[in-house]
């Protein structure tokens, strides 16, 4: 393990290649494209982190470094066996993916609030916003997500020689604006059609129950067409109906997508004992298995909210993550749960 003073170079480092990364500069044309100015700064590695998110550890049942914060349940042995190789059963939370969320087309708030002219009409949709006049879109939003590929805990080698955790570099893995499903409820369809099953009032009151569980603890796996307090997770893309505010808005539509790649198996499944040898297929997400901490506006760094699990209430997380005169770029980091079977 490296010193740490040799940290803030790698996370420099780190920020610069991704930014790097957007090959597309910024032109006079894309500080008038899309409704507004896009705001957003860089995510400062070490003072912008909940590190208190990382925890609790654990091997297998026995918390090594308790906290206060909920975990999903792990394996009750401690040793674990993968084919002829034995190991440690192991569980912890890990930074794996940070994200845009934003209604303006084309801008990467955590790349400074950097707004981006793609030189093609793609992602320029008539983009509706919270209104106050009222009529039929008053509380309707549509979203648009920029996902990241972002190891923090192994590109900053705070424990390198860890095999389980996510390797790699820091990388722009997905844009929405160039996503048909994203932005075309009907298009959506097709990876969600269980989503008339749902439309109902009797499951969307199921959610209450949802609701509340995220809240004071965990969402419930079960409910899987629930967001908790934000709303119902059909369909999987960025049009909010029921708008309550930015951070709610924002939250629903980041869960949506996290569900969108289960469900195009893009995203797998790390937690409980089927992980510990492997990431394995999860087309239903589990909710527990994320936490979701605010980088933008304001970052959530302290506090038994700061990382809440999809679907918590944000009660105790909305004051003073939004400006009021500007408001809809918000950038989160995802952590997610990893139980491994270690060395």
């Amino acid at each position: 393990m490296k010193q740490l003073r040799s940290i803030p170079r790698r996370a420099l480092a780190a920020t610069a290649a991704l930014a790097l990364t957007t090959t597309v500069t910024q032109s006079p044309a894309a500080a008038a494209s899309g409704p507004g100015r896009c705001t957003g700064h860089f995510v400062n590695p070490i003072t912008d982190i909940c590190w208190s998110c990382l925890f609790p550890i654990s091997i297998g049942g026995l918390k090594i470094w308790p906290s206060s914060r909920p975990d999903t349940s792990n394996p009750a042995l401690p040793v674990c066996l993968c084919g002829l190789r034995p190991g440690i059963a192991m569980g912890f939370w890990e930074p794996v993916r940070l994200a845009d969320v934003s209604m303006k087309p084309w801008c990467f708030v955590n790349l400074g609030g950097l707004k981006l002219d793609p030189g093609f009409d793609i992602g320029f949709k008539t983009m509706a916003g919270p209104s106050a006049v009222g009529g039929a879109t008053q509380y309707a939003s549509q979203w648009h997500i920029h996902w990241y590929a972002y190891p923090l805990i192994y590109w900053m080698e705070l424990a390198a020689d860890f095999l389980c955790l996510e390797q790699g570099s820091v990388d722009i893995l997905y844009i929405t604006e160039l996503d048909p499903l994203w932005q075309d409820s009907e298009l959506t369809a097709i990876i969600n059609p269980e989503a008339v099953l749902f439309a109902n009032p009797l499951a969307l009151a199921a959610c209450a129950a949802d609701c509340v569980a995220a809240t004071t603890k965990l969402p419930s796996d079960d409910l899987f067409w629930c967001a908790g307090c934000q709303g119902t997770m059909y369909p999987l893309n960025g049009n909010v109906s029921a708008t309550i505010g930015h951070v709610q808005a924002s939250r629903l539509a980041l869960a949506r997508f996290a569900y969108k790649l289960h469900r195009e198996l893009v995203a797998w499944g790390t937690m409980g004992s089927k992980g510990l040898c492997g990431k394995y297929l999860m087309p239903v997400m589990r909710k527990q298995q994320y936490r979701l901490q605010a980088t933008n506006p304001n970052p959530q760094t302290s506090g038994r909210y700061a990382c809440a699990p999809i679907g918590a209430s944000t009660t105790f997380m909305s004051a003073g993550q939004v400006y009021p005169a500007i408001g809809e770029d918000m950038g989160y980091l995802v952590w997610r749960k990893r139980n491994c079977c270690a060395l």
